[in-house]
């Protein structure tokens, strides 16, 4: 079913008879296609359905431009990004093609649909801007965490499954519901492995959050865990490089703790919240792609 989606891409990103951006698509590594395979779930591998996992992963690989601009990301699942080959002007400004031609597309699908995922597209913007504002300064505020990762990651797969509800002529209340948990456990399933996992595994540099500024639900959990000296060495670290000797201490640190089981065990409960409303619902195709989101390693 993928495999149509692809070439649906293909052919918007042909479509616009440029060949620099013909070159610039094919420079992207297509990822988990997770919006896609949610979609083609819900709604089948019908014309319009393929459709709509090629207009929202189009969305998705935009904002992903757009995001690497920001976090001056040099790389995009072990490959070199966009901005870091040919400069964030031109990072920026494809994001720009890629989100126009998506809408220009969603308009055919209808207006409920066209409405949930522009929304959708709203929110992912306002929760970049979000995480941007937190990430000036280490914070332990778990509501803020949790309503910034539901605008950025979350809103777009909540939207996806909704609007292949609405597609397939299903109740698109649980579908949402399901797809905001699943984007929610999605994001901490991230935040953790950017912890656990190396380089080599991630594509990007271990711990990159921290060095970043930004304050994941992993060193929230663990700045409350330790005492005085250890939460002086933990602000420290925000937003500068990290050696490896603070990468061990940190790990050490959180495996006395329990800090990534307890933040597995979170992102588990919503990914359990989630496949019972869809065993209400009669379906049995979505448990995979949940048990794939807090079960993986990259």
């Amino acid at each position: 079913m993928l495999e149509a989606v692809e070439r649906k891409i293909d052919q918007m990103v042909a479509a616009l008879e440029d060949a620099d951006a013909r070159e610039l698509y094919r420079r992207l590594p297509a990822g988990k296609r997770l919006r896609a395979r949610l979609i083609l779930t819900i709604a089948g591998d019908g014309p319009e359905a393929v459709k709509l996992a090629a207009i929202v992963e189009m969305i998705h690989a935009a904002s992903l431009l757009h995001d690497d601009v920001i976090d001056a990301a040099e790389l995009r699942r072990g490959r070199p990004s966009i901005n870091a080959l040919y400069g964030d002007k031109t990072a920026i400004m494809f994001g720009d093609v890629l989100y126009s031609t998506a809408f220009t597309q969603l308009v055919d699908l209808g207006r409920p649909i066209a409405r949930s995922i522009a929304t959708a597209v709203t929110r992912l913007s306002l929760g970049e801007r979000r995480d941007v504002l937190l990430s000036r300064r280490f914070h332990t505020d778990r509501e803020a965490y949790l309503e910034m990762i539901y605008l950025k990651t979350a809103a777009l797969i909540e939207a996806a499954a909704e609007s292949a509800a609405l597609l397939a002529g299903k109740r698109p209340e649980p579908y949402r519901r399901y797809g905001r948990n699943l984007g929610i456990a999605f994001q901490m399933i991230d935040d953790v492995l950017d912890v656990t996992e190396d380089e080599a595994t991630l594509g990007k540099p271990a711990m990159h959050d921290l060095s970043e500024g930004k304050t994941t639900l992993p060193f929230i959990d663990l700045y409350e865990a330790l005492e005085e000296a250890g939460q002086k060495r933990l602000l420290a670290l925000h937003g500068r490089p990290i050696g490896a000797e603070d990468r061990e201490w940190i790990r050490e640190a959180m495996e006395r703790h329990g800090i990534v089981e307890r933040c597995r065990a979170e992102a588990g409960a919503l990914i359990a919240e989630a496949l019972e409303l869809m065993r209400r619902e009669g379906e049995t195709g979505l448990e995979q792609i949940a048990r794939k989101m807090v079960e993986r390693n990259s």
